[in-house]
C-alpha cells in the first residue's frame, strides 16, 4: 500500500490534558495542535451552561490562539441509543450540541450510540435506527455530521446499520484502537469499508491480550450497565484484556492506516485521545511528534 506524507492537521482531545477548558486549549495549542476536540455534554461546554455571548467568546478565543475546533463529543452515555424509552431526551440534547458545534464553527459531533446488535430485526436496533435517522436528518439540514465512534461492533456491522439510514447525516468517528482493542477488526480493512462514512478520525493505539465481550466493555440494554468511561479506562490501564498504549506502541499499523486513509481520500483531522496515563500532556506532546514522522 503506497504511502504518501500526511497533509491532515492534528488535532487534541483537550480534556484528555485534564485541565480546565481555557488553560488546556493553550497547552494544546504550546504542544503544537491545528485544532482541537471538546466534550460538550456536561459542565460549563453543555449547551444549556453557554449563553450566546459566551459562545462568542470561546470561539474568539479558541481563533486567537491559532487553533480551531475539529469536532465537539456529544457522547451522552448509557446505552447510546439503545433505549428508546429514553431516546426522545437524548436526541434533543444531542440536537443541541449539534447547533453548538456549528455555532463554534465546527461540522462534527462525535458520540457513541450503543453497540449495534446483529439482528436487524431487534427492536433494540429498530429504536437505533429511529433515533439515528432523526438526528442524521438534522445534522445534514445544519450541513454537518452525528459521527458514530468505531469499536463497540465491527466495521461491517456499523456499515450496514449506516447503510439503512437514509443520509449520511450520521457518518463515522474512525478510531483505530477501539477495533484492535475490543473487536479485533483490521484498522485498515474498515477504513476500507467504511471510507463513505469516515469525517473524523481518533489516533489512539492499544493492544487487545484476551477475547472480551464488546457489552462487557461499553454495556448494552439488558445487559449490565452502559458506556462508562471510568470503566474502560480502568480496563485499558489495567490490562487484564486490552490496554492503551502510546503511540507507535501497540498494535495499531499506522504505516498502513495512514496509507488507507490516504488511499480514501481522507483530508480530515488526526485527532489524539488519551484516556490513561500520570502525564497526559507529556504523552500527547509525543503522540504529536510521532504523526509529524509521517509528515
Amino acid at each position: 500500500m503506497a504511502f504518501n506524507k500526511l497533509t491532515n492537521n492534528i488535532g487534541v482531545i483537550v480534556d484528555s490534558l485534564r485541565l480546565p477548558i481555557r488553560e488546556g486549549l493553550k497547552v494544546a495549542k504550546d504542544l503544537g495542535a491545528d485544532g482541537v476536540q471538546i466534550y460538550a455534554v456536561s459542565g460549563e461546554m453543555s449547551p444549556e451552561n453557554l449563553s450566546s455571548s459566551a459562545r462568542r467568546d470561546l470561539k474568539d478565543y479558541i481563533a486567537s490562539l491559532g487553533l480551531e475546533i475539529s469536532a465537539l463529543c456529544g457522547d451522552l452515555g448509557g446505552h447510546g441509543f439503545q433505549d428508546g424509552a429514553v431516546n426522545l431526551e437524548k436526541v434533543e440534547k444531542s440536537k443541541r450540541i449539534l447547533d453548538l458545534a456549528v455555532e463554534l464553527g465546527t461540522t462534527i459531533v462525535t458520540t457513541h450510540i450503543g453497540i449495534v446488535p446483529e439482528d436487524p430485526f431487534s427492536r433494540v436496533y429498530e429504536d437505533m435506527q429511529k433515533a439515528c435517522e432523526e438526528l442524521g436528518v438534522y445534522a445534514k439540514s445544519l450541513d454537518a455530521f452525528f459521527a458514530i465512534e468505531t469499536g463497540p461492533e465491527t466495521a461491517a456491522t456499523l456499515k450496514t446499520f449506516l447503510d439503512s439510514l437514509s443520509t449520511n447525516g450520521v457518518s463515522v468517528n474512525f478510531d483505530p484502537a477501539n477495533m484492535v482493542m475490543v473487536t479485533g477488526d483490521d484498522p485498515v480493512e474498515g477504513v476500507k469499508l467504511l471510507k463513505d462514512y469516515i469525517v473524523h478520525t481518533h489516533v489512539k493505539d492499544g493492544a487487545r491480550y484476551k477475547l472480551v465481550d464488546p457489552r462487557d466493555v461499553y454495556g448494552a440494554l439488558g445487559y449490565g450497565g452502559g458506556v462508562d468511561h471510568e470503566k474502560i479506562a480502568k480496563m485499558v490501564t489495567e490490562g487484564e484484556f486490552f490496554r492503551e498504549l502510546p503511540l507507535g506502541q501497540g498494535k495499531v499499523d499506522f504505516p498502513r492506516y495512514f496509507a488507507a486513509l490516504q488511499e480514501i481520500g481522507y483530508k480530515g483531522y488526526l485527532t489524539i485521545e488519551r484516556e490513561v496515563g500520570t502525564n497526559p500532556a507529556h504523552d500527547i506532546g509525543e503522540a504529536i511528534k510521532y504523526i509529524r514522522t509521517f509528515k
